[in-house]
């Protein structure tokens, strides 16, 4: 079974300000990252839009009027310092969701093998009752539900490796036995949470990164705390956060990642997916702000997913 790209035709309906770092020239650097003849084996799907009532599954009931409301007939509203809403960013919302679903059942059926998600906004910051850190919704929490309400996924584990923690993510679960999060991240750094010290009810897992640090720490953060634990946890499917922030020349953080680091993880996330849950595997973009880093990183990553590692 091959590869799944799912992209985002309307990406740039999601409109920030000049000069924000998550905007629509990011998906413009995978895009091109993935037309190279190295990525030919792909399957490429076009994001259905999806049914964006499907947040309730994760976020409080008036979540989607705090997003209507703040949404402007035109131009950009702004939700707080760093989170933007413009009048069509609820499409962009909807089909960065719609790729999730879509990859979530092509793998679930067997129709591929992996799948990789190029889509915009972000979604890992978002809280249960709020939106924050670029994101609007919580786009892999959304599919972690559905994983288990049409799938019927009785574990379903989430791994994070975008350099900031995902706040919101771990909100959402952190009282949920039959949903595992693990995040690698930097800290101190936005968004001040993500201690290790904090393990939910025994399904939550943070390692710390210190600043400047690279492929050591980072190997040590996966072989020996997330993913035994992963393995631990068996999975019945395993859907990755995958942020490229953590990049040595990414503007907002200061960890020291490679792009073989960024394919390193990938593939031992492979190797323990092999074992426990038959290889399935959605990856879904979150951050990433140099463009460069963006491209190098999400081409590591998905040439991996593809077994060309």
């Amino acid at each position: 079974m091959a590869t799944l790209l799912l992209s985002q035709r309307n990406f740039e309906s999601h409109v920030t300000p000049a000069g924000h770092p998550e905007r629509s020239e990011r998906i413009r650097a995978v895009e091109q990252a993935l037309s190279r003849e190295r990525f030919s084996g792909l399957i490429r799907r076009d994001a259905p839009s999806a049914d964006l009532s499907l947040a309730e599954l994760v976020h409080d009931k008036d979540y989607l009027g705090i997003l209507t409301r703040a949404r402007p007939a035109e131009g950009i509203g702004r939700i707080d310092e760093d989170t933007f809403i413009s009048s069509r960013s609820l499409e962009a919302a909807a089909t960065a969701l719609g790729a999730g679903l879509a990859g979530l059942e092509a793998v679930a059926l067997g129709e591929a093998r992996n799948a990789f998600c190029a889509v915009r906004p972000p979604g890992h910051h978002a809280e249960i009752d709020r939106p924050m850190g670029f994101c609007l919704v919580n786009t892999i929490a959304v599919v972690a539900r559905e994983a288990q309400r049409k799938f019927g996924a009785e574990r379903v584990a989430i791994v994070d490796f975008d350099v900031h923690h995902g706040n919101g993510t771990e909100d959402i679960f952190k009282d949920d036995p039959t949903v595992f999060y693990a995040s690698s991240h930097q800290m101190p750094l936005y968004p001040g949470t993500g201690s290790p010290s904090f393990t939910g009810v025994g399904n939550i897992v943070n390692v710390a990164l210190a600043a400047g640090s690279g492929t050591e720490a980072m190997r040590e953060a996966y072989d020996g705390h997330i993913l035994p634990a992963l393995e631990a946890f068996h999975p019945d499917i395993l859907l990755v956060s995958a942020g490229f922030d953590a990049d040595y020349r990414d503007p907002l953080a200061g960890l020291n990642w490679r792009p073989e680091d960024f394919a390193w993880v990938t593939g031992r996330l492979m190797e323990v997916a092999d074992r426990v849950c038959d290889g399935r595997i959605v990856s879904m973009l979150e951050g990433g702000y140099d463009r460069e880093g963006l491209a190098t990183g999400v081409a590591a990553h998905v040439e991996m997913l593809m077994g060309a590692g």
